[in-house]
């Protein structure tokens, strides 16, 4: 039908303009909040765009489905408003009617929604996580900066290089403080070069000299060298262990514990949201011209809050043991579908509590 047609182009043009928006307003508050987390050490400033990129993708399923809902919300508010409803209406077609091309036109994005959940999002969350552990596990000597007192990454080592060094490889006027087994080395040299041998990273000191104190006796021991090898880092293969978040949806079936039973809810629910969105965007959007024209809007962002928040307690109750994720998808989201049914129902019917009321008055 051409009324049909017409309909889903609006959507497409309400669609897009949203999706727009809404990827410029996340990609803004992703660069705030990654040059935040940069700043307090925990991603490296180089891989900022990186890892904000990665979080605006693995947010897609989230920011598809919300400019569905809004693409939904606002194209019937505007057509409430020039009274193309009416005219629907009038040609004897009802609400319910609407939700075939609204689901024409949203099959698609629901597809996406479903394959960015179920696949881009943990492979964006695992590209994150290895980053950031990439960035903690540095090693020591990746961590010094010339001129600053520089802690290793266990605590024990206390370590500062002069401003005017040769290269990355040496360095000159170290000062180095240990703690180990109880006592304190404060070692001092004029020279560094760093070497590896057997995967083992060194550090050659030259013409310097180190105090050993006994902290349980106070005894001191003074040594002058002319070469001393300290290791720096024992040969050890990094690992990075993933979180549910970044395993993949056949990896959390595989490990059904209550941790993975939840976060494989949470993605099984993000298609399902956005087809029970399509239906309660039909339930609740009218427009009253004495309230103004964003009402729908506002109440349709305020049940999209209200959605994803229960989506979230329930995944946490899942993950606690307090229910069983059946119980958690068939009453989440069974339970919305019922309630945006019945709503949408009763305004196809255009029943009236009033009505009812008085049939049953007859009735009696």
């Amino acid at each position: 039908m051409l009324f049909d047609s017409s309909i889903r182009k609006e959507l497409g043009r309400s669609f897009g303009a949203t999706l727009v928006v809404l990827i410029t307003v996340v990609m803004t508050m992703m660069l705030i909040r990654t040059l935040g987390q940069a700043t307090k050490g925990t991603v490296s400033p180089s891989d900022v765009m990186l890892v904000m990129g990665f979080t605006v993708l693995g947010q897609m399923s989230t920011i598809l489905t919300l400019s569905l809902f809004v693409a939904v919300v606002g194209t019937l508010s505007r057509m409430y408003r020039d009274s193309e409803m009416a005219i629907w209406f009038a040609s004897g077609q009802g609400l319910a009617s609407q939700l075939k091309p609204i689901l024409r036109f949203a099959w698609p994005i629901v597809v996406t929604i479903a394959v960015l959940g179920l696949l881009v999002w943990p492979w964006s969350n695992q590209q994150i996580q290895e980053l950031r552990s990439q960035f903690e596990q540095r090693s020591d000597i990746d961590r010094i900066a010339p001129g600053e007192f520089q802690e290793s990454s266990d605590g024990t080592r206390v370590i500062f290089i002069d401003k005017d060094s040769v290269s990355d490889e040496s360095a000159s006027n170290i000062f180095l403080v240990e703690q180990r087994q109880g006592r304190e080395y404060v070692t001092s040299s004029k020279t560094a070069q760093l070497q590896t041998i057997e995967d083992q990273r060194n550090v050659v000191l030259t013409e310097g000299q180190r105090v050993e104190t006994d902290q349980a006796t106070g005894q001191i021991k003074l040594t002058h060298f002319d070469k001393y090898t300290l290791l720096l880092e024992p040969a050890s293969a990094a690992q990075t262990n993933l979180t549910a978040r970044a395993l993949s949806t056949t990896a959390l079936l595989q490990a059904p514990t209550a941790v993975n039973l939840a976060e494989a809810g949470w993605r099984a629910g993000l298609p399902l949201a956005a087809l029970n969105l399509l239906v309660l965007a039909l339930a609740i959007t009218i427009v009253n011209p004495r309230a103004g024209q964003s009402t729908s809007l506002v109440v349709a962002l305020l049940a999209f809050v209200v959605y994803y928040n229960l989506m979230s307690m329930g995944q946490s109750w899942v993950a606690s043991g307090r229910i069983s994720l059946p119980t958690y998808l068939l009453g989440m989201h069974g339970g919305i579908f019922a309630i945006a049914a019945i709503g949408l129902t009763i305004r196809h019917n255009r029943w009236h509590l009033k009505d009812l009321w008085q049939r049953r008055e007859v009735t009696a």
